[in-house]
């Protein structure tokens, strides 16, 4: 009975996501995936509570690469790339900004957490140019199955499956499976 009414709650969500669905597709062309996913994924942010929940979650499974229905996307959550992926059981919690992302199953990511697109996305070389004009480089960040990512995290590399990632840490580099990692820039300091 319980998952006939989750099934249902989707299926209204989708319903009542569908106009806001249709000026996404309309943005597409204009301004690309990524920009009008940002724009529409601010708007859907703002709604609390677990409609927002449903409603978030019904959106990004038609505009991002993959959402399962077993996720929850916290409010104030924004995503900035369409090729993210999220997958089962996964939880992202309030005010959290994801970028190019494939976040693993039953993954949580506490509130506040940045997962950018990688740690070059943007270019810094020619000084005769502003930062904002030169070319970076966006790489899919994997977010391994079962870590757990602490409050106010910077995530710019890949972290190993069932890995923890303390609160405020920033992760420049990849982290190995089966660790605790943290600190400026996180580092392992102990296997779980």
């Amino acid at each position: 009975m319980r998952e006939v009414l989750k099934r249902t709650a989707r299926s209204v969500a989708t319903f009542f996501v569908l106009p806001v669905l249709v000026i996404h597709w309309l943005k597409v062309p204009l301004l690309g995936r990524d920009r009008a996913l940002e724009g529409s994924s601010e708007l859907l942010s703002l709604i609390p509570g677990l409609i927002g929940q449903y409603l978030r979650r019904a959106f990004l499974s038609w505009t991002i690469e993959y959402c399962h229905p077993s996720a929850s996307i916290g409010f104030g959550t924004v995503f900035s790339k369409a090729r993210a992926r999220v997958e089962a059981n996964a939880y992202i919690g309030g005010h959290c900004y994801i970028g190019l992302v494939h976040v693993g199953r039953d993954v949580l990511i506490a509130s506040g957490v940045h997962i950018t697109s990688g740690a070059r996305m943007h270019g810094t070389d020619d000084l005769t140019k502003p930062i904002k004009d030169q070319p970076g480089e966006n790489v899919m960040v994997t977010i391994g199955d079962g870590v757990w990512i602490g409050s106010l995290a910077v995530v710019m590399a890949d972290v190993g499956r069932d890995s923890i990632i303390g609160a405020g840490a920033v992760v420049t580099k990849a982290i190995p499976e089966k660790v605790v990692a943290v600190g400026v820039p996180a580092k392992a300091v102990r296997e779980r």
